[in-house]
């Protein structure tokens, strides 16, 4: 699947200090339930703002949005996806609908922390999943949206045994046809849960979101990519040791050469092509305010690339 949707796109707390948060920080503003506004803070990496957040208050802010009467689209951003974005308009243009992006990679940490954010560690999709399903029992539902139907009962069994009080209202397998898309969707509006795990895959769960966000009435969309493989015991994780050095990639291109290798081996050269450029520019941390900025800072950035 992976190769068709490249083919089209050719075509703890954080804490930061004032002058830290004057100079580099963009705010996120998203409504919350009660009609005021919630602000969540975001720095830029090659023209992607993303959350600085820890994985406990991102469960908490999620849980608040989470009662609006809108969706919002929560994608955990690796160095592949920031690099797309920068390097690719069609896929910039197909994630301008997301309202957040979640660092999902270690280097993508280290660029933040360059900036003052002092995180810790990243907020990376599988674990994430695992922490935030188990912390939002009901009244929180939850549905999954991919993987195979194996994938997705396993998944069930390990979350069920974890918190007997998970409420899953719903899943559906990732091996569905376009013609099945309308009745997915019919069945989200009908069982209206509050977190919407897609595991689709980069690009084709940005694509599924950018299409059918503006159909969904409520709930959180969130882009774990193999979040659930690793969950479900499908697939291995890489050990500890080497997430925390960020060498996840590594792993992963050793269990999957074939597939991953021609992926790492361009967008790992290109984002740092990339920040070299833009630092060798003084330009490497540039922010704007809003979300609508941001992207449109990346678009200029591109044009003036070119």
């Amino acid at each position: 699947m992976e190769r068709v949707f490249s083919r089209r796109w050719r075509s703890p707390k954080v804490r930061m200090n004032t002058r830290d948060t004057r100079s580099a920080q963009a705010d996120f503003r998203a409504g919350a339930p009660d009609g005021s506004t919630e602000s969540l803070p975001a720095l830029s990496v090659l023209g992607t703002p993303l959350l600085v957040s820890s994985y406990s208050k991102l469960t908490a802010d999620l849980q608040g949005l989470s009662r609006a009467a809108r969706p919002f689209a929560v994608d955990f951003t690796n160095t592949h996806i920031v690099t797309m974005r920068r390097h690719d308009p069609g896929f910039r243009q197909l994630t301008g609908r997301f309202d957040f992006f979640v660092p999902d990679g270690m280097p993508l940490i280290w660029c933040l922390n360059r900036q003052g954010a002092k995180l810790r560690d990243r907020v990376y999709g599988p674990k994430f999943l695992r922490h935030c399903v188990l912390a939002s029992p009901a009244p929180f539902t939850h549905y999954f949206l991919g993987g195979s139907d194996a994938c997705a009962a396993a998944l069930r069994a390990f979350l069920l045994r974890e918190n007997p009080a998970v409420q899953i209202v719903g899943s559906r397998n990732g091996y569905f046809h376009a013609k099945d898309e309308p009745e997915i969707l019919a069945e989200i509006n009908r069982l209206s849960p509050d977190f919407i795990w897609i595991g689709l895959g980069t690009p084709k769960q940005q694509a599924w979101i950018d299409k059918y966000k503006s159909q969904i009435q409520r709930g959180l969309l969130l882009a774990v990519g193999f979040a659930f493989d690793v969950n479900a015991g499908m697939k291995p994780d890489a050990p500890l040791w080497m997430q925390r050095w960020g060498l996840t990639w590594l792993f992963r291109l050793g269990s999957e050469p074939r597939r991953l290798g021609p992926r790492y081996f361009r967008y790992n050269l290109l984002f740092l092509a990339y920040l070299l450029r833009d630092g060798l520019r003084g330009r490497a941390w540039a922010t704007v305010g809003t979300a609508g900025g941001v992207h449109r800072n990346a678009m200029s950035d591109e044009r003036s690339d070119a």
